[in-house]
């Protein structure tokens, strides 16, 4: 990217040291450990495995041939022993491991006892069904606390879970069992959003029409009552009923810290979802290490990620990354905004949450809608603040930081993929001092650059594309049954190094930060132009309360920038605001990124886990067909949007 359109990201001036009192009860706090790290990054990072439970120990911490990584070899452990097992020998054996409260106000605690005590008989269950070591089980559940049991469970045994995020459509669970060639699948009745039945059996039933590999289904009652759900004879078995006569003790099987864990499917731009493999020891070490340095937490630490654990967010910090270090974890069923637009606060009051980890989506959401949400509910008891999913514009951070976290709580602005499994870059909050729309520096152990087309290193202030030149623990370990895409999509661009597909740059200070992927990138009379930076600039403007940018064909400057727009209450959607907003973004970053459309929209399209589907919009703005959008939370909104674009075009 040319430097001066990225200039205005790197003006930031304002910084966020860690305040003393911070500094003073840190979990990690002496900046030597970058240092320790850097220098030896194997034996930092076996010093990081000691964090867990090993039945064997490793005799080589690792193997690298490009792409492929091996970490603890010859070690043996279980993820669920780490998880629950180890945690009930210690007095943690009554403290809560899982808070769940439910979208209808329900509200259940189970201790690490409790969890102990159901994983275990769950694990009898899949036995008895004939699921063994290496089987696939795959997951369609709502956020309730049986998922995390059915996960465990299936680490218990070393069954592979394969989960699929609750919003997802009957042809997309088809996929994804299709692909793992899973044996069993275990649903509910149904699940609750913003009011709604969530109809999980049903659409269950729908994907099992072609999907042969399934023998069983293990259905959980989630709404009761008077909803009925058909249950196949012979098929589809009752939780609960299996759980009645249950044994209470199941042994955890030994694994190999190679032996495959989970399969996570991630959508690919084009074709088939990838089904991501995660193995047990370099991953379990990977995110139990990242959750006790990067959240800071402590024993009495009530913690909550809001995200699915549909999502590798959820798998790896609601599941395994609390439970392995001891830790109380939150989980919440339904949306933010229901009952009431401050649901997230009255649940931050209710449990006096004191680290809260959510997505930059969220953040603005919460922005449009306004600081008198937040205002009705005492949120002293917050902490730290994490964000995760995409990157946050300066505006969504500062907002965060002063009307959520009162001016006290540091931010972890996190990066990471699926595929990564961990953290990667990221503030560690008793050493970084912050700024505003950065993820800052990466975790100690991990080895990022950015490179150019040609694969040199990009001076400050230059963007280019974020690589990994060495392996990490937690690191994928190829896509199941198609190596040939794997070694495609991130190791041909630069041999022997991970290419994210994400853009990035660094300044002066070494701070990495984020400029989304790099197809969201657009070339303007050749300036490269993040999307990113132009969608900062404009929500920096007090009437946008978000805002999506795409590039469409232009004849002459080869690309143009068109922006999708939602405002905020109290503004008017006119030609003068219009003309406003372009001024705006040509006064933040120059001439050159003037939008040439600012389309006003109550809405934008977005996948269920809340990412903007650029490519939908560049679509609309070029007039094609619309692509797939099986993918969308709500798919009335594109077609809404391409009336109103084709009207205006007029």
């Amino acid at each position: 990217m040319e430097t001066t359109t990225i200039e205005a990201l790197l003006q930031e001036q304002r910084v966020f040291p860690p305040s003393e009192e911070f500094v003073r009860q840190a979990n990690v706090s002496d900046p030597s450990i970058y240092e320790e790290a850097s220098r030896d990054y194997e034996a930092f990072w076996a010093k990081c495995a000691e964090i867990l439970d090993w039945y064997e120990r490793w005799h080589t911490v690792l193997e690298w041939n490009p792409p492929y990584a091996k970490w603890f070899i010859g070690g043996k452990l279980n993820a669920c022993y780490n998880c629950v097992d180890r945690h009930v020998k210690t007095w943690r054996r009554n403290k809560a491991a899982l808070i769940w409260e439910g979208e209808p106000g329900e509200e259940r605690v189970l201790t690490y006892g409790d969890l102990h005590r159901e994983v275990q008989k769950f694990a009898n269950v899949l036995k008895s069904l004939g699921v063994r070591k290496g089987d696939r089980v795959c997951i369609y559940m709502p956020m309730v606390p049986e998922v995390v049991i059915a996960m465990l469970a299936c680490a218990r045994i070393g069954a592979p879970h394969s989960v699929v995020f609750g919003g997802f459509s009957a042809e997309s669970l088809t996929d994804r069992i299709n692909d793992a060639q899973a044996k069993l699948l275990i649903t509910a009745d149904g699940g609750w959003r913003r009011g709604n039945i969530v109809p999980l059996k049903r659409n269950a039933d729908d994907a099992l029409r072609n999907a042969p590999s399934i023998e069983k289904v293990i259905v959980f009652q989630r709404i009761g009552g008077d909803y009925m759900v058909p249950m196949q004879e012979g098929r589809d078995l009752w939780w609960h009923e299996l759980m009645a006569n249950a044994p209470l003790t199941c042994e955890p099987e030994p694994m190999d810290s190679e032996d495959l864990l989970y399969l996570l499917y991630t959508s690919g731009s084009t074709g088939k979802p990838k089904g991501i493999m995660h193995t047990t020891g370099g991953y379990l070490v990977g995110v139990a290490i990242t959750t006790k340095w990067v959240f800071d937490i402590k024993d009495e630490d009530i913690y909550w990620c809001t995200a699915d654990v549909g999502w590798v967010t959820g798998h790896s910090y609601i599941v395994y990354g609390p439970l392995a270090i001891g830790a109380t974890a939150l989980m919440y069923e339904g949306a933010p905004d229901y009952p009431d637009r401050d649901r997230f606060w009255a649940i931050v009051e209710k449990y006096r949450v004191n680290i809260l980890y959510t997505a930059p989506t969220a953040i603005r959401a919460f922005m449009k809608w306004g600081e008198q949400y937040p205002q009705r509910h005492d949120l002293s008891s917050l902490r730290l603040l994490g964000t995760v999913g995409e990157p946050i514009n300066p505006e969504a951070w500062m907002w965060y930081h002063e009307h959520i976290g009162g001016g006290r709580c540091p931010i972890v602005d996190t990066w990471w993929q699926t595929e990564t499994g961990m953290i990667l870059i990221t503030p560690l909050p008793g050493i970084t001092a912050t700024k505003p729309g950065s993820a800052t520096k990466p975790f100690p152990g991990v080895f990022p650059d950015i490179l150019d087309e040609q694969g040199n290193p990009t001076p400050p202030g230059r963007g280019g594309y974020l690589v990994l030149t060495r392996p990490w623990p937690a690191m994928t370990r190829g896509l199941y049954g198609d190596p040939e895409r794997f070694q495609q999509i991130y190791w041909s661009k630069y041999p022997g190094i991970y290419f994210t597909g994400d853009g990035a740059k660094r300044d002066e200070d070494g701070y990495f930060w984020l400029l989304g992927r790099v197809d969201d990138v657009i070339n303007v009379a050749g300036h490269r132009l993040s999307t990113m930076e132009i969608e900062s600039a404009l929500v920096d403007h007090p009437a946008v309360a978000e805002a999506a940018v795409i590039g469409k064909h232009h004849e002459i400057k080869g690309q143009a920038v068109a922006a999708f727009v939602i405002i905020k209450e109290g503004y008017r959607a006119d030609e003068q605001l219009r003309e406003e907003l372009k001024q705006h973004v040509a006064a933040k970053i120059g001439a050159i990124a003037r939008p040439d459309d600012v389309i006003f929209t109550a809405d934008l399209p977005k996948t269920r886990s809340g990412k903007i589907m650029r490519r939908l919009l560049r679509d609309i703005a070029e007039g094609r067909a619309l692509g797939d959008t099986t993918t969308l939370a709500d798919p009335a909104v594109v077609q809404a949007l391409k009336e109103k674009y084709e009207g205006q075009e007029e």
